[in-house]
């Protein structure tokens, strides 16, 4: 692994749902604001499917909330939601068409999102199938949005798009030390207090995303560490 190269100054992280940023990557949103730069969220979805038992039509505006809380432990205070159904979120036209509309309001240089594996790592479980579409459509999305032939209805084409970065894989090319900036990720995680209880069980937030963060610090030789996987996009 590299470090990921920080010479950029707008990013916009797309991803399926609520707390999905906060998983890792909320760490290293929380380093980049404090250098003074602006990262946006773009979450497809409003996870209103996401808690057993509750209503997702009074689920998903309570998760919108947590997630704007969230995101201000980090520095975010843009935070979009596509409006996408949790849970049936679909590869294709429409969801490429939403996120590239996005790409062009915000003129990224910088796009982060998940992974979009089948499975979490060689024999772990399934990826979430809105993973899976989101993540594919991110990358697809960053090419749409900078081909001014592609959704012309949508504006003037983005083409400060340098980079596309997934998080969570099990193949990161760079990675951004988040030593100094793990006790923010792990706030911005615990603010999903309703979704993580809705989970049962004893989750610690705190351990979770230190054993995680300190493994890939291991190969990275910093204590705290969030590895991505690069796709250039010049």
């Amino acid at each position: 692994m590299k470090p990921m190269p920080e010479e950029w100054s707008r990013a916009v992280a797309v991803v399926a749902h609520p707390d999905d940023l906060e998983y890792g990557v909320a760490a290293a949103v929380a380093r980049w604001t404090g250098q003074g730069k602006s990262v946006a969220y773009v979450l497809a979805s409003s996870g209103e499917a996401g808690i057993a038992g509750q209503d997702p039509a009074l689920v998903g505006p309570l998760r919108e909330d947590e997630e704007r809380r969230s995101a201000a432990l980090v520095g975010v205070s843009d935070v979009e939601f596509l409006g996408h159904p949790d849970g049936l979120i679909e590869y294709g036209v429409p969801l490429r068409r939403d996120l590239a509309a996005a790409l062009r309001r915000l003129q990224p240089e910088v796009v982060i999102t998940m992974s979009f594996d089948l499975t979490w790592g060689e024999e772990g479980p399934v990826n979430h199938a809105d993973h899976r579409a989101v993540g594919l459509a991110v990358l697809d999305a960053c090419r749409d949005a900078a081909n001014e032939w592609v959704f012309p209805e949508l504006g003037p084409p983005c083409r400060s798009i340098t980079s596309a970065y997934v998080a969570t894989g099990g193949d990161p090319t760079h990675f951004v030390d988040v030593t100094d900036s793990i006790e923010a990720g792990i706030a911005s995680l615990r603010e999903h207090r309703a979704y993580l209880e809705g989970l049962g069980g004893d989750f610690d937030p705190d351990a979770f995303l230190r054993d995680m963060a300190g493994y890939v610090g291991m190969g990275a030789g910093c204590d705290y560490a969030v590895g991505l996987h690069h796709y250039p996009m010049g």
